[in-house]
């Protein structure tokens, strides 16, 4: 494997992952606030605005909640899994440039890294027959 699939590996774990964190935490935290507005702020509590703002609410909590505590062992891991993978590839490449070994070994990086995307992403969604029932 090339040592610079890693640097970009770990270059879009940081690009991506960290603004998905930051964005979760300040969305999560927006909805508080937006809750907090029309109950103290408004004194609209009882109407269907507040219900609104507690639905969100509801949303906003587990956002701020998940990404915040999350952020901070997601980038040891990164920088600690980028360290020994670096440090694998570049062991790799001495040995045999262009070994089947690397490939299959990015191969099944590859795949099991889309078997958690498509179980993150794909199988969580709301069926749309049953989004509008009760």
């Amino acid at each position: 494997m090339n040592p610079y699939f890693f640097i970009g590996y770990l270059i879009a774990i940081a690009f991506f992952g960290l603004f998905q964190a930051i964005f979760m935490a300040n969305a999560g935290g927006a909805w508080d606030n937006a809750k907090k507005i029309v109950e103290v702020d408004l004194k609209m509590k009882g109407t269907p605005l507040h219900a609104a703002t507690v639905v969100g609410d509801t949303v906003g909590d587990p956002f701020k909640d998940t990404s915040s505590v999350a952020m901070n062992p997601i980038i040891k891991f990164t920088t600690l899994f980028g360290l020994l993978a670096v440090e694998i590839a570049v062991e790799l490449k001495q040995k045999s440039p262009d070994s089947p070994l690397s490939f299959f070994i990015g191969g099944t990086c590859f795949l099991v890294a889309l078997v958690f995307v498509y179980r993150s992403f794909y199988c969580m969604r709301i069926p749309v027959a049953s989004a509008g029932k009760n």
